[in-house]
């Protein structure tokens, strides 16, 4: 296949996040190739704070897709009602909705953020390939702006404060190197507080990027060693390390 045709197989998520796409390494590989190798591409399940990241990405890139969401009125997740109406699958809380719609409002009237997101030249989700470290790497840019010539990352989280350490153990690094590789373009983040609705802009400096080149590497060299070294044994494999 061309690589044209690869990126418009990607633009699909059925054929991103499944067995198509999986011939690529990705940035959320890198937690699993650096701790746990053997779990590569096992299904790692779906967390409450997942959820409610991927609906307020959505909300603001893809809103016409925000109907496959499953959103239940419940005060909780242990309800006898969400357990009913779930059916066992991880499902938003309307209160969760709520929220997020308060984040959706604070970006939307924030000048800078729409310039960035919406009064540009930009694309939104757009699927990327490159080759890092002799392996095959992909990513879909949550947005890149054109005029500005920058790849926009949308996060959300729990401390605004602390983001800059979230980003080194949620591995943004790794993210910030490997997109700015898939697209030729500078990379930031835009961050919102789900407490305090505060809104943040992160740019990414040598030394974050350094990092996580650093974490791509390593992680290369995993999967070199796991998955395309014939004679390796994983039961003999361990870490050594000084302390």
């Amino acid at each position: 296949m061309t690589n044209e045709e690869i990126l418009n197989r990607l633009t699909n998520d059925e054929d991103y996040y499944g067995s198509f796409g999986k011939q690529f390494l990705s940035n959320s590989d890198i937690k699993t190739l650096l701790t746990n190798p053997l779990a590569l591409h096992k299904d790692q399940g779906t967390s409450s704070a997942f959820l409610v990241g991927g609906y307020f990405h959505t909300a603001i890139l893809e809103p016409d897709k925000l109907k496959k969401y499953k959103v239940i009125k419940s005060s909780s997740r242990n309800t006898k009602a969400y357990k009913e109406l779930s059916g066992g699958e991880m499902c938003l809380l309307q209160d969760e909705v709520d929220r997020i719609e308060l984040m959706l409002d604070k970006i939307n009237n924030n000048k800078i953020c729409v310039d960035l997101i919406r009064n540009a030249n930009v694309e939104y989700e757009k699927p990327g390939i490159t080759e890092l470290f002799g392996n095959k790497w992909k990513g879909k840019a949550d947005i890149v702006n054109h005029d500005d010539k920058v790849i926009i990352d949308l996060k959300t989280t729990n401390d605004l404060d602390a983001f800059r350490f979230s980003a080194k153990k949620y591995n943004y690094d790794s993210q910030a190197y490997i997109y700015s590789h898939l697209f030729g373009y500078e990379f930031m983040f835009i961050a919102i507080d789900k407490n305090t609705h505060q809104i943040g802009l992160f740019d990414c400096s040598d030394e974050f990027l350094e990092r996580g080149k650093y974490k791509v590497e390593k992680a290369s060299e995993v999967y070199d060693l796991f998955y395309k070294s014939e004679d390796f044994d994983p039961n003999q494999y361990f870490i050594n390390q000084t302390l």
